[in-house]
């Protein structure tokens, strides 16, 4: 199984809307005889694939595999069905698909006579897969804030200045990140004072472009902005009153998509669980927040941050240097959102933390 949830890894980037997933075939005498993993949507599944690569050898034998085996005819056949003609007599899965409508395949091989086990290993099969499963379970994607700061969590000095706080290689790792993600992320405030173009640029890393989304409430994006090429799709939010006006149709000549969505209850910029929502109806599994401090404040309080990668780097800033969060924060310390932390590496000189909410994000 562990063998399984590395192969499923390999397809970060590359799978979504579907999930990741890899199989092993194991032969009667108990042998590896293939392996797959689901590449992208459309693409053989990942029982497919490791059975045609085991051939006769899966008869009698037993597949592994890291999500429950499909039960339904979508883009490729149902698993459960290449599952009985290759002769496979025991599957075991880690996660349950909780699906409607690709679910009940344990079911399904059990009422063919087929021995299943659900479960193993489940914990560390929903981490790789925990974008999708967000997705499905939640119906919005998973999201995950990624930021750069100083030892005493400054993102800028004084004057705004921040290139460069993070090593060469730092920035490198957070490049792979967004090319590993659906859709990037950023306020209109991003766009007045970077301007930046948000595409994967290392060719080795463009596996697909992923959306580049703006939160821009009062529809203040230049036409001119960078980001608004052929490269990628970009996504521009903004209020419902502006959605029709000049400003947004300058965007929509520009090349942007522009949708309307509703105000943030009691407070200035947008719902963000409607955002979330729009994204979700584009089939948009994960998003990157590469905003500033006021937009990642704004996911926290609303409990909708999912993970957190952070790049600190063995520089002290102090003085009015901008801090990595904005927003109300937490009254008093019981009222601070508490994390997991999950990894520590060494990035270069610097140290790349990721973390989760002990309590899971609100959806």
């Amino acid at each position: 199984m562990r063998r399984a949830i590395e192969l499923a890894g390999r397809g970060v980037g590359t799978t979504s809307p579907n999930p990741m997933v890899g199989a092993v075939v194991l032969d009667s005498a108990g042998a590896a005889v293939g392996e797959g993993f689901h590449v992208r949507p459309g693409g053989e599944h990942a029982e497919a694939l490791a059975l045609a690569a085991a051939g006769g050898r899966a008869r009698g034998g037993t597949c592994v595999v890291t999500l429950e085996p499909c039960n339904h005819t979508g883009r490729t056949g149902p698993c459960v069905g290449a599952l009985l003609a290759a002769g496979v007599v025991r599957v075991v899965y880690a996660v349950t698909d909780p699906t409607p409508l690709a679910g009940g395949g344990a079911a399904a091989l059990l009422a063919a006579g087929v021995q299943v086990e659900g479960g193993l290993l489940a914990e560390e099969a929903e981490l790789v897969n925990e974008a999708w499963l967000t997705y499905v379970r939640a119906g919005r994607p998973f999201v995950t804030w990624k930021y750069a700061a100083s030892l005493d969590g400054r993102t800028a000095a004084a004057d705004g200045s921040s290139r460069w706080i993070t090593s060469s290689e730092a920035r490198a790792d957070a490049h792979r990140l967004r090319a590993e993600s659906d859709a990037v992320l950023i306020g209109s405030g991003t766009v007045l004072a970077d301007d930046p173009h948000l595409a994967v640029r290392k060719a080795e890393l463009t596996r697909r472009q992923p959306w580049r989304v703006v939160l821009d409430s009062a529809a203040r994006t230049p036409p001119g902005a960078r980001m608004l090429d052929e490269v990628a799709p970009t996504l521009v939010l903004t209020g419902p009153e502006q959605a029709d006006g000049p400003r947004a149709q300058a965007l929509r000549a520009a090349g942007a998509e522009v949708v309307g969505v509703p105000a943030a209850a009691g407070g200035p910029g947008l719902d963000l669980k409607a955002v979330l929502a729009v994204l979700a109806e584009r089939e948009i599994v994960s998003v990157l927040l590469e905003g500033g401090a006021t937009l990642a404040g704004s996911f926290l309080t609303a409990r909708l941050i999912d993970r957190v990668v952070g790049y600190v780097a063995p520089v002290l800033i102090g003085g009015d240097g901008l801090a990595a969060l904005a927003g109300p924060g937490a009254p008093a310390i019981d009222a601070a959102m508490r994390f997991r932390l999950d990894a520590i590496t060494a990035i270069g000189p610097d140290v790349r933390l990721v973390a989760r909410p002990i309590h899971g994000g609100e959806g």
